[in-house]
């Protein structure tokens, strides 16, 4: 797998899509919202998103202890910024957060959470945190962070919406938590999405829904575990895995969904599938 100068710890705190969830039914895949975190020795962590998964993730940390972070937020819908009030290293003077992202329309990342965070929806702003909580907007570029490499890219959705790739000590991830597939045309990947995932380590990829929920759900902006393989196998990723499930999809759907994914993704030539679970640490190395 790697040591730790050639490899980074890949860490899933929240997996579900649109809404957290606590039902039975949803227990071994868990019920937080998008949340991923990239790690590795004597660097600064790199969060995916800012979902409800990101409290737990705090909750597991040394208390009063300051930090850096840097979040990296596909786009402004709850279920991927609802976190970021709750997570409990903000409660520490010393901690910065620099949260990166496109925010919405005509609207600047800051301002964007200024309306959401905001009495009366919530007591308190982001200023108000004793931590420092900086915002950046970015949607279309390349960039350098902690010694990591990001690129940024739009993906097609229902709003404006970043996908991301990350490379730290020579690994890359690509992060493409919701992704519209294109109706009627199943073989089709934007551009700016293979960009973002071509030769990727891992590709953590929407897969939040089955074929006959598509006709339905066509304006949703998501697409199906099938797409997340075609994405891929064009892409030529070496790991998938299949995230953002749908708080309708029970453990039982996601098992099947594993192991018939497994199955097509091997067969056009995708290494590895793994279905995004939380709690899943994943050691990633760069492929040879």
């Amino acid at each position: 797998m790697g040591d730790k100068h050639t490899s980074v710890d890949v860490a899933f705190h929240g997996v579900r899509g649109s809404t957290p969830c606590s039902c039975p039914t949803v227990q071994r895949y868990g019920g937080n919202t998008s949340c991923v975190t990239i790690e590795s020795e004597g660097q600064d962590p790199i969060v995916l998103d800012l979902g409800t998964g990101l409290r737990p993730w705090g909750c597991s940390m040394e208390a009063g202890l300051p930090m850096t972070f840097h979040a990296l937020v596909t786009h402004m819908h709850w279920d991927h910024v609802q976190g970021l009030p709750f997570f409990t290293p903000l409660q520490c003077a010393g901690t910065v957060l620099n949260v990166y992202g496109p925010g919405d329309g005509e609207h600047t990342m800051a301002s964007t959470f200024e309306q959401f965070m905001s009495p009366p929806y919530f007591p308190i702003r982001s200023c108000d945190l004793p931590a420092t909580v900086r915002f950046h907007d970015t949607h279309h570029g390349q960039f350098d962070i902690a010694g990591t490499e990001v690129m940024t890219r739009p993906v097609p959705h229902t709003g404006k919406t970043n996908g991301y790739r990350v490379t730290r000590n020579g690994v890359s991830v690509a992060y493409v938590p919701d992704h519209q597939e294109p109706i009627g045309r199943p073989t089709e990947v934007d551009a700016a999405v293979l960009e973002l995932c071509a030769g990727a380590d891992l590709l953590i990829h929407d897969a939040q829904l089955w074929q006959d929920e598509l006709p339905a759900k066509a304006t949703w902006g998501h697409c199906t575990p099938e797409y997340a393989v075609e994405v891929a196998a064009q892409a030529g990723v070496g790991t998938l895995a299949l995230f953002h499930h749908d708080p309708s999809h029970t453990d039982e759907d996601l098992d099947e969904m594993t192991e018939r994914v497994g199955e097509m993704a091997s067969a056009r030539g995708v290494d590895s599938v793994v279905c995004a679970t939380e709690g899943l640490k994943l050691s990633v190395a760069a492929r040879a």
